[in-house]
Order: structure tokens, then sequence, then C-alpha cells
């Protein structure tokens, strides 16, 4: 196994490494020595996010639109690598010897075309997402569209029990998805010169590659995920940026 100090080629994209189906452990040791040896970076981009999710959360609810905050909690998945950027621009300063602070993380934006085309890629997916979604949702209340603000209360009554989970399985599906073509590509446009398709190619390799620790590291994202939504936000705040780190160095550790 390369050790993490080692320099990474830039071209060409690379082929991809086998690894211990339970690698993202180790992948989360390296994120926490990130996080600790740049705190002020981390916890600002933590912090962010958690304010950033109550002000959505009070503009919907001020705006009667609290039906709202499950659908847009569900597209966090979408935007998270996006987001990250910033942090994996600092885990791979801090691999490389490079000074890193608040300011290059905003600033690592090196490559906006590569990185505005893969958005525009999540878009898609999103919005893919959101019309199977409706479609499901038509369908299944054929019968008569419950009122938007009630839906929650018809979702836990037993007899909606096949809707939560045929619903459940479609956004497994479309999360897999946009799980496989991103794992490893946001970093890896960061990192190289390489264009955004052949970057997905990379990154669904390395699911195909090693489905058991690829399977586990989107099972612990997950969790942490519902940890963080679960106590109201705050647990983002220390998890997002762990889980950013950690996939700098998942993207390190399985691309060649």
């Amino acid at each position: 196994m390369i050790s993490a100090s080692e320099p990474m080629p830039v071209n060409p994209p690379g082929l991809v490494r086998q690894v211990p189906h339970d690698r993202p452990w180790y992948w989360l040791i390296l994120g926490w020595r990130d996080m600790t040896r740049s705190p002020q970076v981390s916890l600002a981009y933590g912090a962010g996010l958690v304010v950033i999710s109550y002000l959505l959360v009070f503009g919907l609810w001020e705006a009667d639109l609290g039906y709202l905050v499950l659908p847009m909690t569900g597209g966090f998945f979408l935007i998270a690598p996006l987001i990250a950027i910033g942090l994996y621009d600092t885990s791979r300063r801090l691999q490389q010897g490079e000074p890193a602070s608040l300011m290059t993380a905003l600033l690592s934006w090196r490559r906006p075309l590569q990185i505005a085309s893969f958005s525009i890629v999540l878009l898609l997916l999103h919005f893919a997402w959101t019309r199977v979604a409706l479609l499901w949702f038509a369908m299944y209340f054929h019968s008569g569209t419950p009122p938007l603000d009630a839906v929650p209360f018809y979702l836990i009554e037993a007899e909606n029990l096949p809707f939560l989970v045929i619903g459940t399985l479609i956004g497994g599906v479309f999360a897999t998805i946009v799980f496989s073509v991103s794992v490893v590509s946001l970093p890896m446009l960061l990192d190289r010169d390489i264009d955004v398709i052949s970057a997905m190619a990379v990154s669904v390799r390395a699911v195909l590659r090693n489905p058991k620790a690829m399977a586990l590291w989107a099972g612990l994202i997950v969790l942490f995920t519902a940890v963080g939504l679960a106590t109201f936000f705050v647990g983002l705040g220390l998890l997002f940026p762990l889980v950013a780190h950690a996939t700098w160095h998942a993207y390190r550790d399985l691309v060649v």
C-alpha cells in the first residue's frame, strides 16, 4: 500500500487499487488527524454548515413550507461533496506540507469549469430524483393527494408503509448512483488535470473494485449524516468536516 505521504502522479487518470474491506476506518483516522491539524478551517466549515441549515429551516417554516424540510435534508447528500471542496484542498495542502488556512480553503476552486460541470451532473441527478419521487407520490395517492402540510402524518400511518418502503428504495438507487460517480471524482478534479467524465469513470471503478469497503464507507456516511440531522444539525458541525477530510484520503488510497 502506498503511504499517504508519497507524491501522486498527475497523469494519466490512474488505476484503482483494491483495499481491505475495513479500510474506511483508516480514512476516518487520517481525517481526524487533519481536523486536529487544521481546527480553524474544519470547525469554521462545520459551524457555517450548521448556521446555513438553521437559516434554511427557519425560512421554510416562516414561509409555511415546513413539509419541505425533509426533502431538503435528502438533497444534502447531493450537494455535500461540493461544499467539501475547501476541506479536500486543506487535506491536500497538509499532505504536501503547504500552509492551510480558511482563506486558502475558500479560494480552492482551482478548476471552476470542471467543478461547475460536475455540479451540473449532480443537479440533473437531483432533478431526476425529484421527478421520480413526485411521480411515485402521485401514483400512490391517485385517489386524492393529501394536503402537503399533512403529508408527514400520512406517512406514519400503517397503511402507507408500502409508500415509505418503495420511496426509500427509489431514493436509495439515486443515492447509490450519486455516491458511485462522486466518491473520489471531486477530490480528483481538484488534484489532477482530468476531465469530468474520466473522473466519474474512475470513481465508479473504485466502487466496483471495492464493493465491501465502499459499502461500509457509504453506510458510515449515511450514519454520520443521520446523527447530524438527529442532533438538529449540531452534529454536522463535527461530522461533516471529518467525513470530508477522510474522503480526500479515500481518494489518495484508492487511485494510483
